[in-house]
């Protein structure tokens, strides 16, 4: 491969017109798309409320405007960052605390505003470059162009693009991961480097160990899903000494026990739930569904380098992703069998460890869940990495006509990925808004009305709902928000009432009560959404409202 270290100045120059064509999707239309119920999740952890605080201030059969939740989405001078830190010990452990840190900070100097909380993921999100550009170092151990071959890749990978905008940890994430096993590789490739050549002055190793167990500490602290990446490194180094217990192993686990007595604060917080986390891969399973496990995955895999928002029930996915997965087995093979197994194996592990946790309970459930994409980075990663290899490596094939052929491959590529990009960037939601995909409808058909009330309660989903809402209605919309399943207090103010995802024994209630028809105006895998039919022939006797509610009805 020693004619892969210098790469021609067409690569320098298209890597340079990608990096700039990814900041400007990255930070471009940032407040356009819907705020999803898990960013105002992300919101309400920054405010330092908990849930239950919320649920009893405004859930309370008591008309509000949406300025009332705005107190629960954002920094704000009542709650500090120590109360940050404690409504995720109390509420959601299986979370750490380190992105909602550094969020709470970057909103106290930059404000609540979608756009303001979104451009911290697009900022982190540049610093994926530089961390993919040393991994490769380590790993394929030359300057370019695989390394170039990679960056330019990820620049325009859709699914990036998709946790570049998003306010929560996974781009923050893959930052820890590309920083962890950069690392690794870094010293055990010194401590082999240091046996086998016996150098005058060895390099310190202490400080290369020190670096991992950092970078792996603070992966730890920014998802708990890295203890699985600490296993994929633990089985690689082990695998390498050929399972001899080694000193390289020694200082693996050293490092390791280091990381993770670092994390043991936050671990005893969150050891309950981070087993049953193990066995669902959510806290709660009502804000997602079942999904063929292979649709899913082989779904996930050409998202990686085409995505315009395609569904399991479009037939176009299933011409797209046969495609795609026929090239990364190519990819795999590729890689197997022309690189040592120093390089293959580590990213094998980091591909398959952390994804069997979500697979195996996916075969005994029938189904992975909705939910489960975020999850499935480090497998993203470990695809990209392979077919950045084949690509680089075919791109200085001996025989000219494949070498045609790999760059008219690479160019589809990155067609594929600008198209994802522009479509992404114009699009008002896409697939990881999940249960609020659909609250751009909703939310046009109240704010046509002149003096809209949504009314909710507090049970299942409806909590995250509301809220997610609120960001796409108008002021001149309100709120009647109660607890649990009591009858709401219906006012003579509204000219139209909605109900949003009533179960049918409080809805039958509510039209008991007030002898009105409510019939449903929008349904989806999530909720619904009802609207109260008016009706002159009222029993005064159960309404509370007067003569003049009761003639306009």
């Amino acid at each position: 491969m020693h004619h892969l270290k210098f790469a021609p100045s067409w690569l320098r120059i298209l890597i340079i017109f990608l990096l700039t064509m990814s900041i400007l999707f990255r930070f471009f239309n940032l407040d356009g798309k819907v705020y999803s119920h898990d960013e105002t999740y992300t919101s309400l952890r920054i405010s330092g409320f908990t849930i239950n605080e919320v649920k009893k201030e405004v859930f309370n059969n008591r008309v509000i405007a949406k300025e009332s939740l705005e107190k629960f989405q954002g920094a704000n001078p009542s709650r500090n960052l120590n109360d940050t830190i404690m409504s995720l010990a109390k509420e959601d452990s299986q979370h750490p605390p380190l992105y909602y840190i550094i969020a709470r900070l970057w909103t106290e100097i930059f404000g609540n505003s979608v756009t303001a909380i979104r451009s911290l993921s697009a900022f982190i999100s540049l610093l994926v470059f530089p961390c993919v550009y040393r991994l490769c170092r380590e790993l394929f151990d030359v300057p370019l162009p695989i390394p170039g071959v990679a960056i330019a890749l990820m620049t325009i990978s859709p699914i990036h693009l998709v946790y570049a905008q998003e306010a929560q940890e996974y781009i923050l994430w893959l930052i820890t991961i590309l920083l962890s096993s950069a690392s690794l590789l870094r010293a055990v490739h010194l401590e082999l480097q240091d046996k086998d050549e016996l150098t005058k002055q060895p390099p310190d190793l202490f400080s290369t160990w020190s670096v991992y167990a950092i970078t792996l500490a603070i992966s730890l602290y920014t998802f708990l899903w890295s203890g699985f990446i600490a296993l994929a490194h633990g089985i690689y180094v082990i695998a390498i000494a050929r399972f001899q217990l080694t000193q390289t192993v020694r200082n693996y686990l050293i490092a390791s026990l280091v990381s993770f007595l670092a994390f043991m604060p936050w671990m005893t917080v969150a050891i309950g739930e981070f087993f049953q986390f193990l066995i669902s891969g959510e806290k709660t399973t009502t804000q997602s569904y079942l999904i063929p496990l292979f649709p899913f995955i082989l779904m996930q895999s050409s998202r990686i380098f085409f995505d315009i928002n395609l569904t399991l029930d479009n037939p176009l996915i299933y011409l797209i992703t046969p495609i795609f997965l026929i090239f990364i087995v190519y990819a795999i093979s590729f890689l197997c069998v022309t690189t040592s197994y120093k390089v293959w194996l580590f990213i094998i592990t980091l591909i398959v460890v952390p994804t069997l946790p979500l697979i195996l309970p996916a075969l005994s459930a029938g189904g992975i869940q909705s939910s489960a994409e975020p999850y499935l980075i480090p497998f993203s990663l470990g695809i990209q990495l392979t077919v950045a290899y084949l690509v680089a490596t075919q791109l200085y094939n001996r025989r000219l006509p494949r070498r045609t052929i790999w760059h008219i491959i690479m160019g589809l590529l990155i067609i594929c990925g600008l198209i994802s990009s522009r479509v992404n960037s114009q699009a008002v939601t896409w697939w990881n808004k999940g249960i609020n995909d659909s609250n751009l409808q909703f939310a046009q058909i109240i704010n046509q009305s002149t003096s809209p009330l949504l009314i909710s309660n507090s049970l299942d989903n409806n909590y995250e709902n509301v809220f997610s809402l609120s960001y796409l209605l108008e002021p001149k919309v309100r709120f009647l928000l109660v607890n649990n399943q009591k009858i709401p207090k219906i006012t003579n103010e509204f000219t139209d009432i909605f109900l949003l995802n009533p179960s049918d024994s409080w809805r039958k209630l509510i039209e008991q009560k007030y002898n009105v028809k409510i019939n449903i105006i929008y349904s989806d895998n999530y909720y619904s959404v009802w609207k109260l039919n008016k009706n002159r022939n009222l029993r005064r006797r159960n309404m509370p409202l007067n003569n003049k509610l009761s003639a306009s009805l």
